[in-house]
């Protein structure tokens, strides 16, 4: 598996760019001047110093994220019935993520200048330059927006593959596992009072870390899933 031969894939997988790549950031688009429209509407004044905050930009995560369970369901028997190996079109859908995430991710950063450059679309309003998120230079700020994308994008495809390998009853049973592994997770914390312990985690580990570097070590793993998973499914 070559870096040309990725690429040839990753081609492929792009052949519908206009969904992959400019989907995300159109309904990115259409939010921001939905949440102006709202704002402007609303007219309420925000403290002096202070900028009302959206949660609006995890739209583009949420859409990038049934972007590549697209992939996987739309582009990979397609793949696979022109020869290309499972292998390599993983690893193609892997360099299209990684590129996708970095790219978002200078997009959101510059999109955070102008809206701190226009004070918040002359509105107050803190859509991207969002207080938790904000690091001391460009290339950890730009890495702090790209991790979330790397962690969806890669759920989204091994969520695709999971249903090319058991269907729809096999994602049915991964998100009921899932779920069911959160609401233990939650009742093993409150029966042992470590809520404060949670709480001061998340308030204490860098916001570095926290965004970008376990996010991305999880995409690792949701990564190495997807492969093992494809090895058996079938398009």
């Amino acid at each position: 598996m070559t870096l040309t031969q990725l690429v040839k894939v990753a081609r492929i997988q792009l052949v519908n760019a206009r969904m992959v790549l400019g989907m995300p950031l159109l309904v990115l688009v259409c939010v921001l001047a939905a949440n102006i429209v709202i704002f402007m509407a609303i007219q309420t004044p925000s403290p002096p110093g202070e900028s009302a905050i959206t949660g609006a930009l995890i739209s583009i995560y949420i859409v990038t994220l049934v972007t590549h369970v697209q992939t996987m369901t739309q582009m990979f028997p397609f793949a696979l019935g022109i020869s290309v190996t499972r292998r390599d079109f993983v690893g193609a859908a892997g360099l299209v993520i990684v590129g996708q995430a970095l790219v978002y991710g200078v997009i959101i950063w510059v999109m955070a200048l102008l809206e701190g450059a226009t004070g918040g679309w002359g509105l107050d309003l803190a859509m991207f330059d969002l207080p938790f998120l904000q690091e001391s230079n460009v290339v950890t700020q730009v890495l702090v927006y790209a991790g979330p994308f790397l962690l969806l994008s890669f759920a989204g495809l091994w969520a695709g593959i999971v249903f090319h390998r058991w269907g729809q009853l096999g994602v049915w049973v991964l998100g009921l596992a899932l779920g069911a592994l959160l609401v233990g997770l939650m009742a093993l914390v409150g029966s042992q009072g470590w809520w404060q312990q949670v709480f001061d985690f998340f308030a204490e580990t860098p916001t570095l870390l926290m965004f970008a570097g376990y996010p991305t070590l999880i995409a690792a793993i949701l990564a190495a899933a997807t492969y093992a998973t494809s090895r058996r499914a079938v398009p």
